[in-house]
């Protein structure tokens, strides 16, 4: 299942995109309105990185971005160990982030 945060992204001049926000504007409102499945990861030392941890839940790092989205932590891929990270369920964000 790939599908891209830059899907819906705004268009600059030249056909660039830029920006995640309407992706991270999608996830967070269906978790305000309990409209995705939410699990939630402790960050530990070892699964200090965004990319790292989503190798391991969803199977592909290249997801780094649902994490930081509805964990509300900004595009950083490095997090300190204790970080609560909430893990939306894949399906779902691809079917709302389009």
């Amino acid at each position: 299942m790939a599908f891209s945060r830059y899907a819906r992204a705004p268009l600059l001049n030249f056909g660039t995109q830029y920006g995640t926000s309407r992706a991270r504007e999608a996830i967070q409102y269906a978790m305000a309105n309990n409209q995705l499945n939410i699990t939630q990861v402790i960050v530990t030392r070892g699964l200090d990185r965004l990319d790292t941890i989503s190798g391991v839940v969803y199977g592909d790092s290249r997801y780094w971005w649902v994490l930081a989205a509805a964990s509300s932590i900004g595009w950083g891929m490095q997090v300190p160990p204790g970080t609560m990270i909430y893990v939306p369920d894949l399906a779902i964000v691809a079917s709302i982030t389009g």
